[in-house]
């Protein structure tokens, strides 16, 4: 069996990843077992600069608030403000202070600075993108934003007379921002307002204005452009899912913090979709998020299973859709010593490379019938593999030691 694990074993590099996949995937996706460490995400980035340069690839996506991603797009894109400036305002989660996420978008506004030095057409200069919601732990955006975006999109380009309501309707119905990003509502659900009868109205608004997009697709592509309507229909998406959210936020029945984490799993779904259609796009996020099997947490008492992005994804692309997992050692800094060696992160942690590639379907044949130990963290920050699950994913990215970042 250790044969056979050390022969699934390969340098991690963009080529040893592919040998894993029957055929190049819409949307590859590389997890992370913790957040906030920048050495994992320094080998995120040298991965990533791999598939671009090599395989094609032309949008990033990461585990961030959409809307806030758009500020980095324009300034990957188009150079708009300073780097300083949008790690600030464009990346949600305070992740914007990493040096490997300010790396990631430093190098990707170089390369299509040398891509429209060199000539090269739109289709081959470099995109960003965050999928997640905007969402955090606490609380949860205003619709408005994407409400009025969206609002504004249609009136200056569509008919006026067929917009379900005008701009001050949304503004009255919307309020006080504070009103939705209020931090007790989150486990105090009677300091919600997404229950009210402004929110029930808004809902119903955000699905017409939603519908009317749809409805003048044609129209609207024609006299803007595709990324303007695809930058509406993002507004759209968001609209509608954050006032779902929102009301689920309001709601007392047991049903609601599954329901909460499920609604985050299905805005981030569709972000990868919608990104999928427009061309291959590289994803990162948390393994819990990519992952195909159900994702599972305990929140205190309560035990909360929901069927994550990338397995509602994968419902969708089949094959065209393809996860690695990234597995690890030690994060000594936070209590995570060696792991036991009857577990997947003990076996692999035993092999002499300090990084590598892992085929999963591959170690789990080699591992029989019966899976080894679930490793047990100390902190509550990492989540090890579930060596029930090795063969849902394509490959492993095994990382033996974590230095403080």
């Amino acid at each position: 069996m250790v044969t056979d694990i050390k022969d699934a074993a390969q340098a991690v590099e963009a080529v040893a990843v592919l040998k894993l996949l029957p055929a190049r995937p819409r949307l590859l996706a590389l997890g992370e077992p913790t957040h906030g460490e920048d050495t994992l995400l320094d080998v995120r980035n040298e991965l990533f600069r791999q598939f671009v340069e090599r395989e094609g690839y032309r949008t990033i996506a990461i585990e961030s608030d959409c809307l806030m991603g758009l500020v980095v797009d324009e300034y990957v894109t188009s150079g708009t403000g300073t780097l300083d400036e949008v790690m600030e305002r464009g990346i949600s989660h305070g992740w914007g202070a990493s040096a490997a996420n300010r790396e990631l978008v430093r190098w990707m506004r170089a390369y299509n600075v040398r891509a429209e030095e060199d000539g090269r057409p739109a289709s081959e200069r470099l995109r960003f993108a965050g999928f997640d919601g905007p969402l955090e732990m606490t609380h949860a955006a205003s619709p408005r934003q994407a409400l009025t975006a969206l609002h504004g999109y249609l009136a200056a380009r569509g008919d006026a007379h067929l917009l379900p309501c005008t701009a001050d309707t949304l503004d009255r119905l919307l309020g006080a921002d504070d009103r939705w990003t209020d931090p007790d509502a989150m486990m105090d659900p009677s300091r919600s307002t997404g229950q009210s009868a402004e929110a029930g109205q808004l809902r119903l608004l955000a699905d017409d204005l939603v519908e009317l997009l749809d409805e003048q697709t044609p129209h609207l592509i024609t006299a803007t452009s595709r990324d303007a309507w695809d930058r509406a229909r993002l507004y759209g998406r968001t609209a509608t899912g954050l006032l779902r959210y929102h009301h689920w936020m309001a709601d007392t029945s047991p049903a609601r913090m599954t329901r909460l984490v499920g609604l985050r799993g299905r805005m981030m779904a569709d972000n990868l979709l919608a990104l999928a259609a427009r061309g291959p796009a590289l994803v990162h996020a948390h393994n819990s998020h990519l992952q195909r099997a159900k994702s599972s947490v305990r929140m205190g008492a309560m035990p909360l299973e929901w069927w994550s992005a990338g397995a509602l994804v994968s419902a969708q692309l089949g094959e065209e859709y393809a996860v690695v997992a990234t597995a690890l050692g030690t994060i000594r800094h936070q209590g995570v010593g060696a792991p036991p060696p009857d577990t997947v992160e003990g076996l692999l942690y035993a092999l002499p490379e300090d990084r590598c590639v892992i085929d999963a379907p591959r170690l789990a044949a080699a591992l029989g019938g019966t899976p080894p130990a679930p490793r047990v963290s100390p902190w509550f920050g990492y989540a090890p593999l579930d060596p029930a699950h090795l063969a849902d994913s394509e490959g492993i990215v095994f990382v033996k030691d974590v230095p403080r970042s």
